[in-house]
């Protein structure tokens, strides 16, 4: 038996203990966003993306243009407050899908 007193490491402050960390066991939430095999294809889809954006906003810009000409007096085109950010601000070239 040993006589006297134990001698233990010193300690630091703050890190005695560890947290017991919050990991989630099991698969993780949401969506996976899988790597696209073909850099090709995702061009092709960039693009095609880029024209019907092109071409619904010049379609509501002729719709506009169309109903303003029409009418007697001026018409005023309210939009919607788009996403979270400013209300007051809008982005030129995107749509609410």
């Amino acid at each position: 038996m040993a006589q006297g007193k134990q001698k233990f490491k010193a300690q630091r402050s703050g890190a005695s203990k560890k947290q017991p960390q919050n990991k989630q066991k099991g698969p993780k939430k949401g969506g996976r966003i899988i790597a696209p095999k073909k850099a090709k294809v995702v061009q092709q889809q960039k693009l095609k993306k880029g024209l019907e954006v092109a071409i619904r906003n010049k379609i509501e810009q002729e719709v506009t243009q169309k109903a303003s000409s029409s009418l007697h007096k001026p018409l005023s085109v309210v939009k919607g407050a788009e996403g979270k950010g400013n209300p007051g601000t809008s982005r030129p070239g995107t749509s609410s899908k």
